[in-house]
């Protein structure tokens, strides 16, 4: 039997697996659909691609998977969800005194448990504002910031999923509080799982 060498190269991979993020439907758009090469030269077909890109996903479902043995989670018991906002709504709790989460003030929140939460929100800035500070929003963990947004054209997203400890501060900051349409603007916070240590 006659084996053919396979044309997957280490070049294939990292090529694969690193594509720049920047790099969006657009660009693809304004991408010649051929260029010229030179006479004789092989051309490429999108089989070895495919393969290529196929190996990777495999290998980075591999690697997410094992991380997640060695630290199995367990999913909350009790639903533990908090949400500020669209004003004129305050603070809404699942339980009057929430078992992972207590509210020091408006779009500020202490975490009470070791876990996996989910912060999610939405910022619509006023296009009426004239005041001279940037607009800038900001979701902060104690004094870092963990995203910020700039944009200020746009209703957008704010959060992500963090892995959040007892006594960390979570806030959701304005550069000016007169920036954004707080009747528009919200952000809440939910318990996902708790990390379960094997000894």
């Amino acid at each position: 039997m006659l084996l053919h060498r396979s044309p997957i190269t280490c070049e294939c991979l990292f090529s694969t697996a690193f594509i720049s993020p920047k790099m969006s439907l657009s660009h693809m758009e304004n991408m010649p659909l051929s260029h010229s090469s030179p006479q004789g030269a092989q051309r490429s077909s999108w089989k070895p691609w495919l393969l290529c890109s196929i190996t990777v996903m495999v290998l980075l479902l591999c690697s997410f998977n094992m991380v997640f043995t060695f630290l199995p989670l367990k999913t909350a018991n009790e639903p533990c969800v908090a949400k500020f906002g669209p004003l004129p709504s305050k603070w809404q709790m699942t339980t009057i005194e929430p078992l992972c989460v207590n509210k020091l003030s408006d779009w500020k929140l202490e975490i009470l448990q070791n876990g996996l939460y989910l912060i999610y929100g939405q910022v619509a800035p006023d296009a009426t504002y004239k005041g001279v500070a940037p607009f800038a929003v900001q979701l902060c963990k104690n004094e870092d910031m963990i995203q910020i947004l700039t944009n200020n054209s746009i209703i957008q997203n704010v959060g992500g999923t963090y892995e959040l400890h007892a006594g960390d501060i979570i806030h959701l900051m304005f550069n000016s509080e007169y920036q954004v349409l707080k009747n528009n603007t919200f952000w809440g916070i939910v318990l996902l799982a708790n990390p379960q240590f094997i000894s």
